[in-house]
């Protein structure tokens, strides 16, 4: 059940499943990267304006479900347009500034389907052409799949993750010790049209 919060615009109504402190653990992999399990907090909140206000913390985590070391921080603002559409503003701590745009599933599904539009680098950040990201609101949990391209590597997964409200969250090293092993995600989606999403054959 979600819960309705006060003061919220009710331009950002439909992206009400995604308020809240989430926590959990995902797996990276890519190209030119070790793949690691990882821990994640997402946080969504709202301040009465038509936007919700968005911040993400990833870390390494060890055998043990343990942090080692942060991987990467992002924040950002989430609109809705008139026409359902979605768009985000984000910033990385890595120097990549992103403009995305997405929409939302028919039917009231609680999913959404981002591109990025526009990205901007520093001379410091890494190689980064643009990405897509699937978020889900899945019996209670929030899970997510985000692909990613270079100038190297054409568009493919790199990050999914499985996240559970803070209030009635488990460990993040319980969540890490029961990933799945085979492939990159082990997460389940499904598309707007109901058929099944393979972060490892994402035009299946």
């Amino acid at each position: 059940m979600i819960e309705i919060p006060s003061g919220l615009h009710p331009d950002v109504a439909p992206l009400l499943f995604l308020v809240g402190t989430w926590e959990g653990a995902g797996v990276a992999d890519f190209p030119g990267a070790e793949k690691c399990n990882f821990g994640q907090e997402v946080i969504f909140t709202h301040d009465g304006r038509d936007f919700l206000e968005y911040v993400s913390h990833t870390w390494v985590l060890d055998a043990e479900g343990k942090p080692v070391k942060p991987i990467e921080t992002e924040s950002g603002f989430w609109r809705v347009t008139k026409d359902r559409k979605v768009e985000v503003v984000m910033t990385r701590d890595s120097g990549v500034a992103e403009v995305w745009y997405g929409e939302l599933a028919p039917d009231n599904k609680p999913q959404i389907d981002l591109v990025t539009d526009a990205v901007a680098r520093t001379e410091a950040s890494g190689p980064y052409s643009g990405g897509k990201r699937l978020y889900g609101y899945v019996k209670g949990d929030l899970m997510w799949v985000g692909e990613k391209a270079t100038p190297e590597v054409p568009l493919r997964p790199y990050m999914s993750a499985h996240l559970k409200k803070v209030a009635g969250a488990g460990s993040l090293q319980e969540w890490a010790q029961n990933l799945p092993e085979d492939g990159p995600d082990g997460v389940a989606f499904y598309r707007q049209d109901g058929t099944p999403y393979n972060p490892e054959n994402p035009e299946a």
